[in-house]
């Protein structure tokens, strides 16, 4: 019984072989002179900017899923919407439209829950965050919170008026 496997695990060790040949052949024959430019990441012919890993917005995935899921629905409407004058004819066009439109339904629904949910919003505030959404972009702090209980402003913003609320610098 196991010389029946006999030829497989010796085409099996061949390919292996193979491979492995291979990959050292090519190594004993292809130059090796690594220098900074040579092994930096090629993005496309750019020069990369920043780190390979950062956090990538989500939102993006979630607009193409959206966007897919819609594609989707229009290649399962279009079959429906080739045959349906035929349907019509043999008595069950009122059956297509109905499963037809609640499949439609189905999906507006689910549209509206995302839209309702705020993930198509591309700027969005952060739960709990005191700044709200108008300040989402701001990095800095307003410079009214910048001077101090007593008064006194900070080393660097030393000689300035203190800008109060809603108002212009003076």
């Amino acid at each position: 019984m196991l010389m029946a496997y006999a030829s497989v695990a010796a085409f099996f060790l061949v390919a292996i072989g193979f491979v492995l040949g291979s990959l050292l052949f090519g190594k004993l024959l292809r130059p090796s002179n690594p220098y900074a430019e040579k092994v930096e990441t090629y993005e496309c012919g750019e020069a990369p900017v920043g780190p390979a890993w950062f956090n990538f917005n989500p939102r993006f995935y979630i607009v193409a899923l959206i966007y897919i899921v819609f594609d989707v629905e229009i290649a399962f409407i279009y079959p429906v919407a080739a045959v349906f004058k035929r349907w019509v004819d043999q008595g069950s066009g009122l059956f297509a439209l109905i499963e037809i439109f609640l499949f439609v339904a189905i999906l507006m629904l689910g549209f509206v829950y995302v839209l309702v949910k705020g993930d198509l919003n591309w700027i969005r505030a952060i739960k709990g965050d005191p700044r709200g959404a108008q300040n989402v972009t701001s990095r800095a702090q307003p410079r009214a919170s910048l001077t101090s209980a007593s008064g006194v402003a900070p080393a660097g913003l030393a000689g300035r008026a203190p800008v109060a609320e809603g108002g212009a610098e003076s």
